[in-house]
């Protein structure tokens, strides 16, 4: 049975009320000493320790003054903050069907100076044309069992993309070679999707780049995932949507993209292996 969204919040706020003891034991603290150096009660502490009660930012701030440590302050916030969205079902997202999930984006990808996105089995939706999106998210709707509204999702993301052409905005895009020949909606919509990722190449807030089959490989294929501003990154599983916000795990994700941008190509040699990909369709 799936873990409710919930019980992952909870859980969320254990993993952080574990670091925090960690914290103080890594201190010689006792819990009535951390209370002290803190100016709390013990009870407040034992509370926050124990994961009953959650802690303000200023309460996290404060323990780890207490501890020593106020470095790690930033990344546990970040933490706490988003314990109620850090994984959130898919089912629970799409329960209506999917236009709404790409409507909810609009004002995060409206205020982005900076997107990095990195896809190893799709076309990023930033990109992708009508044709080759109702094909994807009819497969999605259909594996996910969810409300067909497809022609309204298709509607909205196409709406969404707007800011690849609009807006003050940068563009890193990288995709695996493979993603040119995973063929959503047959020979004509991949033809067009492959032709669009041409013009999208000439853009200048866009760097485009694949990395080829036969790239050495310094990094794995791994997970899609979107970083926004350095400041969150969104993580697309089968399963789940998981949203980044501690500071250090966002630098892991821009860590990796900067791997992956080295391994791929741009200018006249991605365009060769998109139009080779043309070729391939007959």
């Amino acid at each position: 049975m799936p873990v409710s969204p919930s019980s992952n919040a909870q859980a969320a706020r254990e993993a952080l009320a574990a670091l925090l003891r960690e914290l103080r034991l890594d201190a010689g603290l006792t819990g009535r000493e951390l209370a002290s150096r803190a100016g709390w009660s013990t009870a407040k502490a034992s509370r926050i320790g124990n994961a009953r009660t959650a802690p303000s930012d200023a309460d996290i701030r404060a323990w780890c003054v207490a501890c020593g440590v106020e470095e790690k302050a930033d990344d546990l916030i970040a933490a706490n903050r988003s314990a109620d969205s850090l994984y959130i079902e898919w089912r629970r997202k799409q329960r209506t069907g999917l236009r709404r999930l790409q409507e909810s984006a609009v004002p995060l990808f409206e205020r982005t100076r900076h997107f990095r996105v990195y896809c190893s089995n799709v076309v990023p939706g930033l990109i992708q044309t009508d044709g080759y999106a109702r094909a994807l998210l009819t497969s999605i709707t259909d594996f996910r069992r969810i409300p067909n509204d497809v022609e309204q999702a298709v509607e909205a993301r196409m709406a969404r993309s707007r800011v690849i052409r609009e807006g003050n905005h940068r563009f890193g895009l990288i995709l695996e070679e493979d993603v040119l020949y995973y063929g959503f909606g047959g020979a004509e919509v991949m033809a067009g999707q492959l032709g669009h990722l041409l013009a999208v190449m000439s853009l200048p807030s866009v760097s485009l780049g694949i990395i080829p089959r036969t790239a050495p490989r310094r990094m794995w294929p791994i997970e899609t995932f979107m970083v926004f501003d350095d400041k969150r990154a969104a993580v697309e599983m089968l399963s789940a949507d998981v949203t980044v916000m501690a500071p250090s795990e966002v630098a892991m994700y821009v860590r990796a993209f900067g791997e992956l941008a080295e391994m791929a190509v741009y200018g006249g040699r991605a365009r060769s292996l998109v139009t080779d990909a043309i070729t391939s369709l007959g």
